[in-house]
């Protein structure tokens, strides 16, 4: 980068630096949303901390835009830049599980699926999202919804200390008794206050499991959903399970003539013996017989990848997200107008459950605020034709607008579109002000802004 004269740093970085006279530019610059399509002035693929400080200084001292990047799933594209700087993290993928401690410690450019191949070879794990291919650390730090959360909390509540480097360049570990403010805002906050190099989790027995998918009549779905309330408030918290809407793929244990219909889909985790979980699952069987199912023991990565193929890098990507404190009548009926209309194959409502351990954790403890709320929907607009975009994301924001009056003010960040900066008070509720004091402290002139983002504090 020599020829830029603000970027004449970045030539002391071990990694690839890649600009647009680079053969490998389109590819290096592309992100999972391909509705993102942005260029910027440098890619940098670190391959260490002191690569990850170079590129942060140069940031700072040419006062170009920094976007941080993972796994590149974020759906608002903040993981890239026009006439800015990337921070590829997806070459730092050292993992190091120590079995007996059952702690992991992962770089920030692992996925979940790098994490969970590791980990599973202990038979462990942690919570982790339901799409293999997502960052660990960009899910983390928005909270981490998934399977084993009613277990063992969010992905955040497994977060025992981060590396981070700071706006100002120095390396630090935060943790509840080091820098234990900025360990509190990363649990939750987003990238707002620096890169996170290197995060440490504790993990669980999870071995094999015994879910997955059951698909129904849609002429069912509003005594599913009645019934799925019931039945997850009672449930074991080794029970992770959300319903859905899914346009029937073709896949094998699907019969071929109800392939491309829409369908209500129940997706199940359980962490137990598999008496118990087909008596749990029974109960849910009772509103009708599935059209089609593949539920059984699997490893527990085979569930939490399961979905990958369905999803591949290109689509095009629009997303609403809400807190439910109660799965009431009228947000059901919202549910069973607009879901049925999925409009496409890649497209889905999941309806996370985030009781249990979730709700062991008190409200101001993280930075993630909605410890009352119950649900936390995803209306995911995923189609592969951008000619469809029109049709496709009308579908998204008249459901979430049906959604709206039944669920929270703010909703989950890592579900949120690049149209959504305007919840980000809503989205922490209380915690916001204390956030905001957190980003002055540690990023006053919001060096880290390529994100949902959170204005330092006056």
């Amino acid at each position: 980068m020599s020829g830029t004269p603000a970027l004449t740093i970045l030539d002391a970085v071990r990694g690839d630096v890649i600009s647009a006279r680079s053969q490998e530019y389109d590819e290096a610059r592309s992100v999972y949303n391909a509705m993102i399509d942005r260029r910027p002035l440098a890619i940098v693929r670190a391959l260490s901390v002191a690569d990850v400080r170079i590129t942060v200084a140069a940031a700072r001292e040419s006062g170009l835009p920094l976007a941080i990047r993972g796994g590149a799933h974020s759906v608002p594209g903040f993981g890239t830049v026009d006439d800015g700087i990337v921070l590829d993290l997806s070459a730092m993928k050292g993992i190091r599980i120590d079995p007996a401690k059952r702690i992991a410690r992962v770089q920030g450019g692992c996925t979940w699926g790098d994490f969970d191949h590791a980990a599973h070879s202990f038979g462990l794990a942690t919570t982790g999202g339901i799409i293999s291919t997502t960052g660990v650390a960009g899910l983390t730090l928005g909270g981490g919804i998934g399977y084993l959360a009613r277990a063992h909390g969010l992905s955040i509540d497994n977060l025992r200390s981060a590396d981070v480097v700071l706006a100002d360049g120095s390396f630090v570990s935060a943790n509840e008794t080091e820098h234990p403010d900025l360990f509190w805002a990363l649990r939750g906050g987003g990238g707002n206050f620096g890169v996170v190099t290197e995060l440490e989790f504790d993990l669980h027995p999870v071995d094999t499991i015994y879910g997955g998918p059951m698909f129904f009549e849609l002429d069912v779905a509003e005594e599913l959903f009645k019934t799925y309330a019931e039945w997850i408030a009672t449930a074991p918290r080794a029970m992770g399970a959300f319903p859905a809407f899914q346009i029937a793929p073709p896949l094998p244990f699907i019969p071929e003539d109800r392939v491309g219909d829409p369908l209500m889909l129940l997706v199940s985790c359980f962490n137990g013996p598999d008496t118990d979980a087909e008596a749990l699952l029974g109960e849910l069987r009772t509103v009708g017989t599935p059209v089609a199912e593949h539920v059984g023991r699997m490893p527990y990565p085979a569930l939490n990848s399961a979905f990958d193929g369905l999803l591949p890098k290109g689509l095009q990507h629009y997303w609403k997200a809400a807190f439910l404190p109660e799965l009431t009548d009228g947000a059901i009926a919202a549910h069973v107008e607009h879901g049925p209309k999925v409009p496409a194959m890649q497209s889905t409502m999941h309806l996370y459950p985030i009781d249990g351990a979730v709700h062991d954790v008190a409200a101001d403890a993280t930075a993630f605020a909605y410890r009352d709320a119950k649900f936390a929907p995803v209306i995911a607009g995923m189609w592969p034709d951008a000619e469809d975009n029109e049709a496709n994301i009308d579908w998204v924001r008249a459901y979430h607008g049906a959604l709206e009056p039944h669920t929270s003010a703010g909703g989950y960040i890592n579900f949120m579109s690049e149209d959504d900066q305007g919840r980000i008070r809503a989205n922490y509720g209380a915690n916001y002000d204390r956030l905001a004091s957190v980003k002055a402290t540690y990023d006053p002139a919001n060096l880290f802004r390529n994100n949902q983002n959170i204005a330092p504090a006056e």
